[in-house]
């Protein structure tokens, strides 16, 4: 794989910066995107990794982007705002910055560099989801429509790529100790009526994800995924995953619901 280039967005910390770290270390050639390359701390850079600015909520500098980097072998679709809220109280200019970030400057990004993929007759598209988007959980509507979004468009799109040697495919990572939490958006009111069930919720999150499984594990499967031959649709990793997946497959739908409310604390 050491004549392959990946791009690889949200670098500089988290599960972006553990992919970069693991292509590096196996001889890929790595392109990581943050805002402002220029402000990134040496605790974020990663040796044999190259910095590309990139601000998905910007199209103009997804092109730029895409320009900049040239022909890319893999992508990994990583960057992302987590958000949290009840639905009712979501303020529609966050939902609609959450979807431009999180699905459609993806998206733009894929649709520029699929291209050169499919002429060259090889290509990865991982996209970085979450296990919300088979779990869902109450006061994550917004972040859970935008995972099930991500991956809705990895899922279809599969069987026109893959002809051209192309795979796209979804990672949906469960909890995460990456401090996600702290930089979460939340939206409630003060005087909200969802404010007893949003603070279980919000301490349930805290305590799993203070829990959770390291980035580099999931860092791991996401290469797994780059360098199997013909990737799955979806890998899994996490809060017991090949457990709670069979159970999603064979209990019924309500059961699944309350499982995911008891385990956040909820009745």
């Amino acid at each position: 794989m050491s004549g392959r280039t990946a791009l690889v967005t949200g670098a500089s910390s988290g599960i972006g910066l553990e992919v970069a770290r693991a292509l590096a270390t196996r001889g890929y050639r790595v392109l990581g995107t943050t805002r402002n390359p220029d402000a990134l701390q040496d605790s974020s850079r990663i040796a044999g990794v190259e910095y590309v600015a990139l601000d998905l909520m910007d199209r103009s500098s997804i092109e730029a982007c895409a320009r900049t980097v040239g022909d890319v072998d893999i992508l990994v679709n990583n960057a992302g705002e987590s958000q949290m809220g009840p639905l009712e109280e979501l303020p529609l200019d966050a939902m609609d910055r959450l979807f431009r970030v999180n699905v459609l400057g993806a998206v733009q990004l894929t649709q520029l560099l699929l291209p050169g993929m499919r002429e060259r007759g090889y290509g990865r598209v991982v996209m970085v989801g979450s296990m919300l988007a088979s779990f869902p959980l109450a006061f994550r509507s917004s972040y859970v429509a935008s995972k099930c979004a991500l991956k809705g468009f990895a899922t279809a799109a599969r069987r026109e790529l893959s002809p051209f040697g192309v795979w796209l495919t979804t990672v949906e990572p469960g909890t995460i100790a990456t401090g996600i939490g702290d930089r979460r958006t939340r939206y409630i009111g003060d005087d909200s009526p969802y404010t007893a069930d949003y603070a279980i919720v919000s301490k349930g999150m805290r305590r799993n994800e203070d829990l959770g499984i390291r980035p580099d594990r999931v860092a791991a499967l996401v290469v797994k995924a780059i360098e199997a031959n013909k990737p799955k649709p979806l890998y899994a990793v996490g809060n017991k995953a090949p457990l709670v997946f069979t159970a999603r497959r064979l209990a019924p739908r309500t059961a699944v619901e309350k499982m995911m409310a008891r385990f956040h604390g909820l009745k």
